[in-house]
């Protein structure tokens, strides 16, 4: 089995933030992607925008040049290493099967553009992307947050994942001991790294040595 730890990194991802609960996990997935020195295609939608608002207090500007200013800044990205695009942007690289992305993430990923996507709609740039990674066979992960789950959010995860897309819901594992929230939106944002084949070093894995921390109060 190939150990995704030594695969290639993408040279470009598209990252996309859509109106379900969990921000922070798209803008620490943001962070690390461009850590890790990959370009970052970013679109989100006017949803997410209210989003990142409540969940987070940050507001994301609705031009696309002000927002790869104010998220550049924020995560200390090198120039043209983050380009931002807008939801309509036809013109975009990633709307086509002629210049995708290597990969592709939705983190959040609503029910409404899990099913948009499941039914190959393409209505706007997320969409697209979308269907672009489906039909050119590269990865798409897809991270939805949503509780409980109808017959019908588990048709189109169900249709998705024949068609080749990975569904990683946002479940954090406790194996780790986790002691804040960023150690549960690590965990999460590890898995996605790993399915997408970028390298990180977020924490501890499944049988190595340093899984289990010290318990609270305990001497060093």
């Amino acid at each position: 089995m190939t150990d995704v730890r030594a695969a290639p990194t993408p040279a470009t991802v598209t990252l996309a933030f859509t109106g379900a609960s969990g921000m922070p996990l798209g803008l620490r997935l943001l962070e690390c992607l461009l850590g890790a020195g990959v370009r970052v295609y970013l679109v989100y939608s006017p949803a997410a925008q209210i989003v990142a608002k409540q969940e987070c207090d940050l507001v994301l500007p609705p031009r696309a040049g002000e927002a790869e200013r104010a998220l550049g800044a924020r995560f200390a990205a090198q120039p043209g290493q983050l380009r931002v695009f807008g939801r309509e942007d036809w013109m975009a690289p990633v709307a086509s099967g002629s210049n995708p992305a290597d990969a592709m993430a939705v983190c959040p990923c609503s029910m409404g553009t899990l099913g948009a996507i499941a039914g190959g709609l393409a209505d706007n740039l997320i969409e697209r992307a979308a269907d672009v990674m489906l039909k050119e066979r590269r990865p798409l992960v897809l991270v939805p947050r949503e509780t409980p789950l109808s017959a019908i959010h588990l048709e189109n995860m169900l249709r998705l994942a024949r068609a080749g897309a990975v569904i990683l819901p946002p479940a954090p594992g406790f194996y780790t001991r986790p002691q804040s929230v960023a150690d549960l939106t690590d965990f999460v944002v590890a898995r996605v790294l790993d399915q997408l084949g970028v390298a990180h070093a977020l924490g501890p894995r499944w049988g190595e040595d340093r899984l289990v921390p010290p318990e609270r109060g305990a001497s060093a």
